[in-house]
Protein backbone atom coordinates (compact mmCIF):
# COMPACT_ATOMS: atom_id res chain seq x y z
CA UNK A 1 0.00 0.00 0.00
CA UNK A 2 1.13 3.54 -0.73
CA UNK A 3 2.38 5.27 2.41
CA UNK A 4 0.75 8.45 3.61
CA UNK A 5 4.00 10.29 2.91
CA UNK A 6 4.01 9.09 -0.69
CA UNK A 7 0.33 9.86 -1.17
CA UNK A 8 0.56 13.42 0.13
CA UNK A 9 4.17 14.24 -0.73
CA UNK A 10 5.18 14.88 2.88
CA UNK A 11 8.19 13.83 4.92
CA UNK A 12 6.46 12.88 8.18
CA UNK A 13 3.16 11.00 8.77
CA UNK A 14 1.82 13.91 10.82
CA UNK A 15 -1.18 16.04 9.89
CA UNK A 16 -1.98 19.17 11.87
CA UNK A 17 -5.72 19.13 12.46
CA UNK A 18 -7.54 22.11 10.97
CA UNK A 19 -8.92 24.13 13.91
CA UNK A 20 -11.26 26.95 12.94
CA UNK A 21 -11.17 29.84 15.40
CA UNK A 22 -7.76 29.09 16.91
CA UNK A 23 -5.42 29.24 13.91
CA UNK A 24 -4.71 30.77 10.55
CA UNK A 25 -2.06 30.26 7.92
CA UNK A 26 0.93 30.70 10.27
CA UNK A 27 0.41 27.35 11.99
CA UNK A 28 -0.15 25.53 8.71
CA UNK A 29 3.02 27.03 7.23
CA UNK A 30 5.13 26.05 10.24
CA UNK A 31 3.93 22.44 10.20
CA UNK A 32 4.35 22.03 6.44
CA UNK A 33 7.86 23.49 6.53
CA UNK A 34 8.72 21.04 9.32
CA UNK A 35 7.79 18.08 7.12
CA UNK A 36 4.21 17.42 8.24
CA UNK A 37 0.99 18.44 6.54
CA UNK A 38 -0.16 21.83 7.74
CA UNK A 39 -3.88 22.54 7.49
CA UNK A 40 -5.91 25.71 6.98
CA UNK A 41 -9.51 25.63 8.30
CA UNK A 42 -11.77 27.48 5.87
CA UNK A 43 -15.28 26.95 7.26
CA UNK A 44 -15.25 30.38 8.92
CA UNK A 45 -13.46 32.22 6.10
CA UNK A 46 -15.19 34.24 3.40
CA UNK A 47 -13.71 34.36 -0.12
CA UNK A 48 -11.38 37.31 0.45
CA UNK A 49 -9.93 36.16 3.81
CA UNK A 50 -9.49 32.69 2.30
CA UNK A 51 -7.67 34.15 -0.69
CA UNK A 52 -5.39 36.14 1.62
CA UNK A 53 -4.53 33.12 3.77
CA UNK A 54 -3.85 30.92 0.76
CA UNK A 55 -1.60 33.58 -0.77
CA UNK A 56 0.31 33.72 2.51
CA UNK A 57 0.81 29.96 2.50
CA UNK A 58 1.98 29.92 -1.11
CA UNK A 59 4.44 32.74 -0.37
CA UNK A 60 5.97 31.03 2.67
CA UNK A 61 6.18 27.34 1.82
CA UNK A 62 6.66 25.18 -1.24
CA UNK A 63 5.61 22.09 0.71
CA UNK A 64 2.20 20.36 0.49
CA UNK A 65 -0.61 21.75 2.66
CA UNK A 66 -4.25 20.97 3.33
CA UNK A 67 -7.35 23.17 3.21
CA UNK A 68 -10.39 22.01 5.16
CA UNK A 69 -14.12 22.61 4.75
CA UNK A 70 -17.39 21.67 6.40
CA UNK A 71 -20.07 19.90 4.36
CA UNK A 72 -23.17 20.41 6.49
CA UNK A 73 -26.53 21.43 5.09
CA UNK A 74 -27.17 25.04 6.01
CA UNK A 75 -30.45 25.13 7.98
CA UNK A 76 -33.23 27.62 7.49
CA UNK A 77 -33.60 30.01 10.44
CA UNK A 78 -36.47 28.94 12.68
CA UNK A 79 -38.11 31.69 14.72
CA UNK A 80 -39.58 29.33 17.32
CA UNK A 81 -36.26 27.57 17.88
CA UNK A 82 -34.37 30.85 18.10
CA UNK A 83 -36.93 32.23 20.56
CA UNK A 84 -36.65 29.16 22.80
CA UNK A 85 -32.85 29.39 22.75
CA UNK A 86 -32.86 33.09 23.63
CA UNK A 87 -35.28 32.33 26.47
CA UNK A 88 -32.84 29.73 27.82
CA UNK A 89 -30.06 32.33 27.71
CA UNK A 90 -32.13 35.27 28.99
CA UNK A 91 -30.80 35.04 32.55
CA UNK A 92 -27.23 35.36 31.32
CA UNK A 93 -28.08 38.36 29.16
CA UNK A 94 -29.61 40.01 32.22
CA UNK A 95 -26.61 39.11 34.40
CA UNK A 96 -24.18 40.76 31.98
CA UNK A 97 -26.45 43.69 31.10
CA UNK A 98 -26.72 42.67 27.47
CA UNK A 99 -29.78 43.63 25.45
CA UNK A 100 -31.41 40.29 24.56
CA UNK A 101 -32.54 41.34 21.10
CA UNK A 102 -31.20 41.44 18.57
CA UNK A 103 -28.08 39.48 19.54
CA UNK A 104 -24.88 40.16 17.64
CA UNK A 105 -24.29 37.78 14.76
CA UNK A 106 -22.14 34.81 15.68
CA UNK A 107 -19.22 33.58 13.59
CA UNK A 108 -20.48 32.12 10.34
CA UNK A 109 -19.70 28.51 9.56
CA UNK A 110 -20.43 27.84 5.91
CA UNK A 111 -20.38 24.59 3.93
CA UNK A 112 -18.12 24.17 0.92
CA UNK A 113 -19.68 25.82 -2.11
CA UNK A 114 -18.98 26.93 -5.68
CA UNK A 115 -17.61 30.28 -4.53
CA UNK A 116 -15.04 28.60 -2.28
CA UNK A 117 -14.11 26.20 -5.09
CA UNK A 118 -13.51 29.17 -7.37
CA UNK A 119 -11.03 30.64 -4.89
CA UNK A 120 -9.28 27.29 -4.44
CA UNK A 121 -8.90 26.84 -8.19
CA UNK A 122 -6.64 29.90 -8.25
CA UNK A 123 -4.23 28.27 -5.78
CA UNK A 124 -4.73 24.55 -6.51
CA UNK A 125 -3.97 23.28 -2.98
CA UNK A 126 -2.52 19.76 -3.11
CA UNK A 127 -4.78 18.39 -0.37
CA UNK A 128 -8.41 19.22 0.43
CA UNK A 129 -10.19 17.68 3.40
CA UNK A 130 -13.84 17.60 4.41
CA UNK A 131 -15.77 17.29 7.68
CA UNK A 132 -19.44 16.18 7.97
CA UNK A 133 -19.32 14.10 4.79
CA UNK A 134 -18.53 15.32 1.28
CA UNK A 135 -19.76 18.10 -1.02
CA UNK A 136 -21.75 17.43 -4.19
CA UNK A 137 -20.26 15.30 -6.95
CA UNK A 138 -19.78 18.40 -9.12
CA UNK A 139 -17.84 20.26 -6.43
CA UNK A 140 -15.77 17.20 -5.62
CA UNK A 141 -14.84 16.78 -9.29
CA UNK A 142 -13.81 20.45 -9.39
CA UNK A 143 -11.40 19.81 -6.52
CA UNK A 144 -10.03 16.70 -8.20
CA UNK A 145 -9.59 18.52 -11.51
CA UNK A 146 -6.32 20.10 -10.41
CA UNK A 147 -4.99 16.85 -8.92
CA UNK A 148 -5.80 17.49 -5.25
CA UNK A 149 -5.88 14.53 -2.90
CA UNK A 150 -9.16 14.31 -0.99
CA UNK A 151 -9.35 13.39 2.70
CA UNK A 152 -12.52 13.12 4.79
CA UNK A 153 -13.46 12.32 8.38
CA UNK A 154 -15.27 9.15 9.45
CA UNK A 155 -16.46 8.44 12.98
CA UNK A 156 -17.84 4.96 12.29
CA UNK A 157 -16.98 2.03 10.02
CA UNK A 158 -20.16 2.75 8.05
CA UNK A 159 -19.02 6.30 7.35
CA UNK A 160 -15.57 5.05 6.31
CA UNK A 161 -17.07 2.57 3.86
CA UNK A 162 -19.33 5.29 2.43
CA UNK A 163 -16.35 7.60 1.92
CA UNK A 164 -14.38 4.83 0.24
CA UNK A 165 -17.25 4.30 -2.22
CA UNK A 166 -17.14 8.01 -3.06
CA UNK A 167 -13.48 7.70 -4.06
CA UNK A 168 -11.65 9.66 -1.37
CA UNK A 169 -7.89 9.14 -1.19
CA UNK A 170 -7.57 8.60 2.57
CA UNK A 171 -9.87 8.44 5.59
CA UNK A 172 -9.44 10.31 8.86
CA UNK A 173 -10.75 8.01 11.59
CA UNK A 174 -11.92 10.47 14.25
CA UNK A 175 -12.16 8.86 17.67
CA UNK A 176 -14.41 10.05 20.45
CA UNK A 177 -11.45 11.64 22.26
CA UNK A 178 -10.98 14.29 19.57
CA UNK A 179 -11.57 17.94 20.36
CA UNK A 180 -13.94 20.16 18.42
CA UNK A 181 -16.82 19.04 16.24
CA UNK A 182 -17.61 15.40 15.67
CA UNK A 183 -17.36 14.62 11.96
CA UNK A 184 -20.39 12.32 12.09
CA UNK A 185 -22.67 12.54 9.07
CA UNK A 186 -24.58 9.27 8.61
CA UNK A 187 -26.03 9.42 12.10
CA UNK A 188 -26.87 11.91 14.82
CA UNK A 189 -26.65 9.25 17.54
CA UNK A 190 -23.68 10.09 19.77
CA UNK A 191 -23.78 6.57 21.25
CA UNK A 192 -22.34 5.29 17.94
CA UNK A 193 -19.12 7.21 18.57
CA UNK A 194 -16.16 5.15 19.80
CA UNK A 195 -12.60 5.82 20.91
CA UNK A 196 -9.65 6.11 18.57
CA UNK A 197 -8.02 2.86 19.67
CA UNK A 198 -11.24 0.97 18.91
CA UNK A 199 -12.07 2.81 15.70
CA UNK A 200 -8.72 2.75 13.91
CA UNK A 201 -8.26 -1.05 13.64
CA UNK A 202 -11.92 -1.51 12.69
CA UNK A 203 -11.69 1.06 9.90
CA UNK A 204 -8.28 -0.18 8.74
CA UNK A 205 -9.69 -3.70 8.41
CA UNK A 206 -12.77 -2.51 6.54
CA UNK A 207 -11.25 -0.26 3.87
CA UNK A 208 -8.39 -0.46 1.41
CA UNK A 209 -7.41 3.20 1.80
CA UNK A 210 -4.80 4.75 4.10
CA UNK A 211 -6.32 5.51 7.50
CA UNK A 212 -5.29 8.58 9.49
CA UNK A 213 -5.94 8.34 13.22
CA UNK A 214 -7.35 11.37 15.05
CA UNK A 215 -8.32 11.88 18.67
CA UNK A 216 -6.35 11.73 21.92
CA UNK A 217 -2.93 11.67 20.23
CA UNK A 218 -0.57 14.06 22.00
CA UNK A 219 2.96 12.68 21.65
CA UNK A 220 5.25 10.36 19.72
CA UNK A 221 4.14 7.36 21.76
CA UNK A 222 0.54 7.99 20.75
CA UNK A 223 1.49 8.31 17.10
CA UNK A 224 3.46 5.06 17.24
CA UNK A 225 0.58 3.29 19.00
CA UNK A 226 -2.05 4.16 16.38
CA UNK A 227 0.31 3.18 13.60
CA UNK A 228 0.75 -0.23 15.22
CA UNK A 229 -3.04 -0.52 15.08
CA UNK A 230 -3.08 0.02 11.33
CA UNK A 231 -3.03 3.78 10.87
CA UNK A 232 -0.86 5.24 8.12
CA UNK A 233 -0.41 8.45 10.09
CA UNK A 234 -1.87 10.67 12.78
CA UNK A 235 -3.82 13.91 12.80
CA UNK A 236 -3.09 16.01 15.88
CA UNK A 237 -4.92 19.16 16.94
CA UNK A 238 -5.11 19.96 20.64
CA UNK A 239 -1.35 19.65 21.21
CA UNK A 240 -0.76 22.53 18.76
CA UNK A 241 -3.10 24.98 20.49
CA UNK A 242 -0.48 26.51 22.80
CA UNK A 243 2.10 26.92 20.04
CA UNK A 244 2.96 30.58 19.36
CA UNK A 245 1.81 30.19 15.75
CA UNK A 246 -1.74 29.39 16.91
CA UNK A 247 -4.25 32.21 17.45
CA UNK A 248 -5.82 30.55 20.50
CA UNK A 249 -7.36 33.25 22.72
CA UNK A 250 -5.96 34.19 26.11
CA UNK A 251 -8.85 32.60 28.03
CA UNK A 252 -8.66 29.46 25.92
CA UNK A 253 -4.90 29.16 26.46
CA UNK A 254 -5.40 29.59 30.20
CA UNK A 255 -8.02 26.85 30.25
CA UNK A 256 -5.81 24.45 28.29
CA UNK A 257 -2.95 25.03 30.73
CA UNK A 258 -5.16 24.56 33.80
CA UNK A 259 -6.60 21.62 35.72
CA UNK A 260 -9.93 22.37 34.01
CA UNK A 261 -8.62 20.84 30.78
CA UNK A 262 -8.79 17.37 32.34
CA UNK A 263 -12.59 17.42 32.11
CA UNK A 264 -14.12 17.70 28.63
CA UNK A 265 -17.55 16.83 27.30
CA UNK A 266 -19.38 16.36 24.02
CA UNK A 267 -21.74 19.34 23.90
CA UNK A 268 -24.00 21.13 21.45
CA UNK A 269 -24.54 24.34 23.43
CA UNK A 270 -22.06 26.45 21.48
CA UNK A 271 -22.99 25.69 17.88
CA UNK A 272 -25.90 23.24 17.87
CA UNK A 273 -23.76 20.26 16.86
CA UNK A 274 -21.90 17.76 19.09
CA UNK A 275 -18.36 18.94 19.76
CA UNK A 276 -15.82 18.29 22.52
CA UNK A 277 -15.05 21.24 24.80
CA UNK A 278 -13.53 21.81 28.20
CA UNK A 279 -16.43 21.85 30.65
CA UNK A 280 -17.24 25.42 31.68
CA UNK A 281 -20.24 27.20 33.13
CA UNK A 282 -22.28 27.10 29.94
CA UNK A 283 -21.73 23.35 29.49
CA UNK A 284 -22.56 22.63 33.13
CA UNK A 285 -25.70 24.75 33.30
CA UNK A 286 -27.22 24.31 29.83
CA UNK A 287 -25.80 21.00 28.61
CA UNK A 288 -23.83 19.10 27.81
CA UNK A 289 -26.59 18.39 25.26
CA UNK A 290 -29.46 20.86 25.12
CA UNK A 291 -32.70 20.18 23.24
CA UNK A 292 -33.20 23.95 23.06
CA UNK A 293 -30.07 24.62 20.99
CA UNK A 294 -30.92 25.54 17.37
CA UNK A 295 -29.54 23.50 14.49
CA UNK A 296 -25.86 23.87 13.64
CA UNK A 297 -24.48 26.46 13.25
CA UNK A 298 -27.33 28.73 14.34
CA UNK A 299 -26.88 28.24 18.10
CA UNK A 300 -23.68 30.30 17.92
CA UNK A 301 -25.53 33.50 17.02
CA UNK A 302 -27.14 34.10 20.41
CA UNK A 303 -24.01 32.86 22.19
CA UNK A 304 -21.72 35.43 20.54
CA UNK A 305 -22.50 38.48 22.74
CA UNK A 306 -22.29 36.38 25.91
CA UNK A 307 -18.94 35.01 24.87
CA UNK A 308 -17.61 38.47 23.98
CA UNK A 309 -18.75 40.03 27.25
CA UNK A 310 -17.43 37.20 29.41
CA UNK A 311 -14.07 37.15 27.63
CA UNK A 312 -13.76 40.93 28.08
CA UNK A 313 -14.03 40.21 31.81
CA UNK A 314 -11.32 37.55 31.57
CA UNK A 315 -13.46 34.42 31.74
CA UNK A 316 -14.18 31.64 29.27
CA UNK A 317 -17.46 30.65 30.93
CA UNK A 318 -19.38 31.10 27.68
CA UNK A 319 -16.64 30.30 25.17
CA UNK A 320 -16.30 27.09 23.14
CA UNK A 321 -13.10 25.84 24.73
CA UNK A 322 -12.46 23.13 22.17
CA UNK A 323 -10.05 20.47 23.37
CA UNK A 324 -9.52 16.75 23.11
CA UNK A 325 -9.49 14.44 26.11
CA UNK A 326 -5.69 14.38 26.17
CA UNK A 327 -4.24 17.86 26.72
CA UNK A 328 -0.91 16.54 28.05
CA UNK A 329 0.87 17.52 24.84
CA UNK A 330 -0.10 21.20 25.05
CA UNK A 331 3.08 23.22 25.38
CA UNK A 332 4.23 26.69 24.40
CA UNK A 333 6.79 25.47 21.86
CA UNK A 334 7.29 26.16 18.17
CA UNK A 335 4.99 24.13 15.94
CA UNK A 336 8.00 22.95 13.94
CA UNK A 337 9.56 21.41 17.04
CA UNK A 338 6.29 19.78 18.08
CA UNK A 339 5.75 18.32 14.61
CA UNK A 340 9.12 16.61 14.57
CA UNK A 341 8.73 15.44 18.16
CA UNK A 342 5.39 13.83 17.27
CA UNK A 343 7.20 11.91 14.53
CA UNK A 344 9.77 10.68 17.04
CA UNK A 345 12.49 13.07 15.86
CA UNK A 346 14.51 15.60 17.83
Amino acid sequence: MTTLQQLLGIELPIIQAPMAGVQGSALAIAVSNAGGLGSLPCAMLGPEPMRKELASIRAQTDKPFNVNFFCHTQPEPDAASESAWRAALAGYYSEFGIEPAPPAAGPARSPFNAEAAEVLAQFKPPVVSFHFGLPSHELLERVRSWGAKVLASATTVEEALWLERQGVDAIIAQGLEAGGHRGMFLTEDVSTQVGTFALVPLVAAAVKLPVIAAGGIADAAGVAAVMRLGAAGAQVGTAYMLCPEATTSRVHRAALASEASRVTAITNVFTGRPARSIVNRMVREQGPISAAAPCFPLAATAMAPLRAKAESLGTGDFSPLWAGQNTSGCRDIAASILTRELAGLR
